[in-house]
Parts: C-alpha cells; structure tokens; sequence
C-alpha cells in the first residue's frame, strides 16, 4: 500500500424527513444563498421545505446553475455574495450545483487578480479561506457532497479544482428527496458512480486490500440495486443504497493509499464540452475501449474484476478481461445509457477535434502510469466509436 493522509471533515445527516434540523447546523445569524440549477427544486417543494428549516435567517436565492456550471454564471452568484455580505452557502440539488458553489465559496474570497486563477493551480497564496458551505442532495452521482473538489466550465473547456476548504460543513442525504428524478438522470448517477470507483481501483495491484474490497463492494450494490432503482423509484432501500455508494465512491476512501486513474474522465470532458453529450454517457462511452487498448497496463486489475465482481472463472486471462468489458458494457445499456460515440452522432472524422482539445488543455500522458498519450486517447476514441 503506498503511504497516503486521509482527512474529511464533512458531517454527513442521512436518512428520511431531515431537512427540519437544518435550523441546528447552521449559525443563527446567518445570512444565507441558497444556490440551485433549474426548476425541479420549486415544483417538487424540496426548496420549499429547505426554506422552512432555516427558520428565520435572512435569505438570499441564486438559481439557473447549469449541468455543466459555466465560469461567467458562477460569477454572478459571486457577485451577490459580496453585495450581501452572505455567510453561508447552501447548494440544493446534484453534482452541478454542489461543484459550482464550492467555486463560488472559494471565488469569493480570492485575493488575486483574476478568479479563473483558482482552475489552474495559480497564485495558491491568495486562496486563504472561503464561504462555508453545506448541501442538500437531490441527485445521486458525483459524491461532491462529502469531498473537496469540483468541475467547472471555462472557455468551452471543463477544468478541475481542489482545495480542503471546500470540504462541505455538512451535507444532508435523504434518499426521499430523489424519487422523482427523471429516469435517464438516475441511471446517470448510476454510471457517474460505479466509473468514480472504476477511475480509483483499475489501475495496479499494491495490496491495497481495504480499497479493494470496499471498491468491490460499491460495483456489486450498483451491479444489484441498478436496474431496481431506475425502474423503481421510491423503492427507499435500493435507492438508499445508491445515495450512499454515490457518497463512498468519491469521498477519499477508496483512492486512499492506491494508485488512480482519472482518464476516462479527462477524455469523458472533452467529449461533453464539445457536444453536450452528458458527463455521465460520456464515461459509458470511453471506459470500456480505454480497458481494452489499455488492458496491458491494467491486466491484473482486470482479471480481478473479471474474476470478483462478474464471477468469471474459466477461460485465458484476455477471455476474461473480453468478457469482463461485455458485461460492464452491457450493465450501462441495460439502464438506458448507450456505450458508443455514433450512438450520439459523433462520426469518427470528428476523433481528431477531440484529440486537438486534449492537446490544447494539456492532457498529453494520462492515466496511473502517463502512458496514455495523444496517440493513445485517439485508439481509444476510434474504439468508442
């Protein structure tokens, strides 16, 4: 196991009817924006009932956080909070939303020139503190309710941050409050969930056995509860359980001490940057030509998955990695979510503008082992295809 220092410091509030405690987790005096993306929050009452639980604080609304927050919108809610001396932020809805009020927490409090400097890892020094924030989850997926990065939208790009003092004070996951997601939306978070465990444990054998196993134990509950949970929405424990590994896959635990891999998701954001298609179709679309063109690399990983979460036993190892990738591949489209780039219209003459954008934003040697150059992530697409 490679040496590791793990600290999260999110309180996590889970269970049925616990929006009410929200007036005991927030200080009295607070001034509080309450930041959400589009109208679902108002018609199925969620905002309603937030508001009631913050009893009497002095509040303040921001809305129209888009699925994929764009820099220039963000910006806005910025400006707001200063105007308004807020002191709290509370994110309401999915990944979009909590991302784009971690960068709010943090932009509005930059001391530098230029906010867009926090995306790219400049002047470090005049991050110094930000808006605590705390979330109320209405969409299973991104696990951004107990960690401390985010993903933004900048200059037609998606770009990454990451900063301790984002880490929510709280988040508040009450399954009830997600069943009347769209289908299609479910099955995202499914994807969104088991490729954020995939990214951390397909990569190299370092005895890591804890991540593994717990790894493991998320992508057999999603492998189980997937298909119950999209076709029955308010089935509460099935979707209990997806709330709850959506948490888990992205909270630091199991990348801890372990090689990761963040590729299918880098290559994943060039794809939704350039042609909408959604964040979680596109990690359907590349994890399983990325394990095939790279399965040397990740052999054994893949033969354990093979062997652990899909019961394979018999055959060559490349029969069962073969085999491995079918059935994953089959697991997405059988929650509605289509695996390939034509699937979406993208034609192969279009490969080569991806591949430029992976260039352009500097994603030239991805992967745990930086093997996957552009020439690589260009197989990978042409196998996507």
């Amino acid at each position: 196991m490679l040496n590791f220092d793990f600290y999260n410091p999110t309180k996590i509030v889970f269970g049925k009817d616990r929006l009410n405690e929200l007036d005991n987790l927030i200080k009295k005096d607070a001034k509080v924006l309450i930041l959400y993306g589009g109208g679902s929050v108002k018609k199925f009452g969620t905002l309603e009932k937030v508001m009631n639980g913050l009893g009497n604080r002095k509040i303040f609304e921001f809305g129209g956080i888009e699925p994929n927050p764009k820099y220039e919108t963000l910006m806005k809610a910025v400006e707001i909070v200063k105007r308004e001396k807020i002191d709290f932020l509370l994110a309401v809805g999915g990944g979009s939303v909590m991302d784009g009020t971690k960068f709010i927490a943090l932009a509005a409090c930059y001391e530098g020139i230029e906010a867009s400097d926090i995306l790219f890892g400049k002047e470090t020094s005049a991050i110094k503190k930000a808006i605590p924030i705390g979330m109320v989850v209405t969409l299973p997926a991104t696990g951004s309710e107990m960690n401390r990065g985010g993903v933004i939208t900048f200059n037609y790009g998606k770009w990454s941050f990451y900063n301790d003092l984002v880490f929510p004070k709280f988040s508040i996951l009450d399954p009830t409050l997600t069943f009347s997601l769209p289908k299609s939306q479910v099955a995202n978070g499914i994807v969104d969930t088991f490729v954020h465990v995939c990214e951390q444990y397909m990569t190299y054998p370092v005895d890591g056995r804890f991540q593994d196993r717990t790894s493991e134990g998320i992508l057999k509950t999603l492998i189980e509860i997937g298909k119950i949970t999209v076709e029955n929405p308010t089935d509460y424990n099935a979707r209990a359980n997806l709330v709850w590994c959506a948490t888990m896959g992205l909270n630091g635990l199991i990348g801890a001490g372990v090689p990761v891999d963040w590729s299918t998701h880098r290559i994943g954001h060039e794809i939704t940057a350039m042609f909408e298609v959604d964040h979680a179709k596109t990690l359907a679309i590349v994890l399983p030509s990325l394990w095939n063109v790279t399965r040397k690399d990740k052999h054994d990983k893949l033969v354990q998955y093979a062997e652990r979460i899909w019961n394979i036993s018999s055959g060559s190892d490349d029969e069962k990695i073969d085999l491995a990738i079918e059935k994953t591949r089959e697991f997405f489209e059988g929650l509605g979510i289509k695996t390939h780039l034509s699937d979406y219209g993208i034609q192969f003459d279009e490969i080569e503008h991806l591949v430029k954008a992976l260039k352009d934003h500097g994603r030239v040697a991805l992967s745990e082992t930086g093997k996957i150059t552009l020439d690589v992530s260009r197989k990978i697409l042409e196998g996507a295809i």
